[in-house]
């Protein structure tokens, strides 16, 4: 017989999870070419990252190199 735990998803806990997330984060949407979406995954999942922070990291070290460049 398998032990199954109660469901922790309320009707309460779901209004509270969007709250905090309209107020703590913003989505991008982003398109890629068909194809390096996978190829993007597997970069992340080599790095230890799930693909949004791997996304991040990636932005914002192209903006700190940019702006490197910028004051030479």
């Amino acid at each position: 017989m398998t032990d199954k735990k109660p469901s922790t998803y309320t009707p309460e806990r779901a209004k509270y999870i969007k709250k905090y997330l309209t107020e703590t984060v913003e989505d991008i949407k982003i398109r890629v070419p068909r194809g390096r979406k996978d190829y993007y995954k597997e970069a992340a999942a080599n790095a230890g990252e799930s693909l949004n922070s791997f996304a991040i990291r990636a932005m914002d070290y192209l903006i700190e190199m940019e702006k490197l460049q910028d004051k030479k």
